[in-house]
């Protein structure tokens, strides 16, 4: 396993958030720590520093200590002047020594009348000076002050109080110790927060790992950016926060249309923002749109939306194709039941014994089935609108309804794929619709009638049925979806279907009263025009 999966490998993501807040609690506090120790050492010294500094001004103005530099023997007078000041004092050592650096006292008698050791009382003795510094002497290393002594305005000696460094660091310890013992507390304070912090952003994510999230969002993204419909989420503010390739391609790609980007020039703004609808019709970018809203509510407030949208041809597609399908499904189902009536007649004669007119009935289907397959393939060229007039035929001899075809029918002209579809669609929609206007009427009554021909600059089919026709009043709104003189759902779709697909084909359906029921006309162009 390399270096940088291991963590991932053997914690889990509350384990390593743990463990990474908290050594990054342990390396601050750490670094603060020894920040502050620095700090605390350095004012520690320097307060030591200005504490022997302050003892030794004392001790080099006292009027006796002046007075003995003249005597024969100082040492005598001035170390038992220091002796009890140091006995009183915080200073380990109080060393008084004349221009020459010989000491007149030491806290050991033994080295009175020694040169000084430390080298650091030039200052105080050739320019006056009272400073702190750090020197190693006979006691060790120490912090002193320095002090000059005056007699009748003129330098005589030197003061030098001390401090051993090893009593600093003793106090420094002390003083550190509370330092530490805090900074532990803080440490356990930054642990059990991070245990809170991790635990509540795991129940956040779901109780998922990084990995599971990571796989989680690719394979949203895949769906999403396969899916065929467009989807587009905004927020609060109507920016948008989540959009598709589907859903840029039908808004041509337009500026706006990227995560971040204002909704209100891309989509309709809805008067309510919490209003859902499904199915509405809009135009989005140059095309035509069939548009879902649903409101996203966040802490019972709105906090954006998705709205799903596809274009409007693609669903007439899919329409076209199941109008397609259900036509093909009656076909079969009613070739079959056609061919199983016919059956049973057959069966029935054979076995009362007339095998004769068995015989005659086979050869008269025969001859009718032979005769209108001939019709059509003489006077018609193309095979699937031959098929499916082969299928209504079937399905209206189920019905009981009479489907005849003119007899002057004739087309020779070969479509187009686009203008076949076109004319499949629209053809089986109409004899459809005028099968379900006769089906009410008596059995003499019930007739339809086909005529075809390609003469003259467009190909035309002419449906006539015997079923009434349409209400003045209805004529304008036809061939509107959603409109339909017949009971029950899903109606009123199939002429708005056919022309929007003739539209799109170049071609037209329109509707003229005929003798006794409706008549229907489509004409599609032969000629193809560009971009058809």
């Amino acid at each position: 396993m390399e270096k940088g999966n291991i963590l991932s490998g053997r914690f889990s993501l509350r384990g390593k958030m743990i463990l990474l807040i908290s050594l990054l609690i342990a390396t601050v506090s750490l670094l603060f720590a020894f920040l502050l120790h620095e700090l605390l050492s350095d004012t520690i010294e320097d307060q030591v520093g200005k504490r022997a500094l302050s003892i030794a001004h004392s001790v080099a103005e006292i009027p006796e200590l002046q007075d003995a530099f003249a005597l024969e023997d100082p040492a005598a007078i001035i170390q038992d002047i220091v002796a009890p000041i140091m006995d009183k004092t915080e200073a380990e050592f109080i060393v008084v020594g004349n221009l020459e650096g010989i000491r007149y006292s030491h806290p050991d008698p033994e080295k009175i009348g020694d040169e000084m050791v430390g080298g650091d009382n030039e200052r105080a003795l050739r320019y006056g000076e009272s400073y702190v510094s750090k020197q190693r002497g006979t006691l060790g290393l120490s912090i002193r002050g320095k002090v000059p002594v005056y007699e009748d305005g003129e330098i005589v000696g030197v003061v030098s109080v001390g401090i051993l460094n090893n009593s600093v660091q003793t106090l420094i310890d002390h003083r550190s110790r509370s330092l530490w013992l805090t900074l532990g507390l803080v440490l356990l304070i930054g642990i059990a927060g991070a245990v809170l912090i991790s635990s509540y952003i795991k129940r956040l994510l779901g109780n998922m790992e990084p990995e599971e999230i990571s796989s989680l969002y690719t394979r949203q993204q895949a769906i999403l950016q396969s899916t065929h419909e467009g989807i587009l989420a905004t927020d609060a503010s109507n920016r948008i926060t989540l959009i598709n390739a589907a859903a840029k391609e039908i808004l041509d790609d337009s500026p706006e249309a990227v995560p971040g980007g204002s909704a209100d020039s891309l989509l309709p703004v809805p008067e309510d923002s919490d209003e859902a609808y499904q199915g509405r019709e809009m135009v989005l970018g140059n095309q035509t749109v069939v548009a879902n809203r649903t409101p996203i509510a966040g802490s019972g407030a709105y906090a954006g939306s998705v709205i799903t949208f596809r274009r409007k041809s693609d669903l007439q597609k899919i329409t076209e194709e199941l109008s397609r399908i259900r036509q093909y499904a009656n076909t079969q189902r009613a070739q079959t039941h056609e061919h199983s009536n016919k059956m049973h007649i057959i069966l029935g004669l054979l076995i009362n014994g007339r095998s004769d007119e068995a015989i005659d009935y086979i050869r008269k289907e025969n001859s009718m089935q032979t005769g209108q397959l001939k019709f059509l393939e003489e006077h018609l060229s193309d095979p699937l609108i031959q098929a499916l007039l082969q299928g209504k035929q079937s399905r209206a001899a189920e019905l009981g309804i009479r489907l005849s075809i003119n007899p002057d029918s004739r087309l020779s002209h070969e479509l187009s794929e686009a203008r076949q579809d076109a004319l499949l669609t629209a053809l089986g929609n109409v004899i459809e619709n005028a099968f379900e206007a006769v089906r009410e009427k008596p059995g003499g009554k019930r007739a339809v009638s086909v005529y075809f021909t390609d003469l003259g600059n467009d190909v035309l089919f002419e449906v006539e049925d015997t079923g009434g026709g349409v209400a003045p009043g209805n004529f304008d709104r036809l061939f509107r979806s959603g409109f339909s003189t017949k009971n029950g759902e899903s109606r009123g779709i199939g002429l708005a279907l056919s022309r929007q697909s003739l539209l799109e084909a170049g071609g037209e359906i329109t509707y003229e009263e005929g003798e006794s029921g409706a008549c229907f006309i489509i004409s599609i162009p032969k000629k193809e025009e560009e971009g058809l």
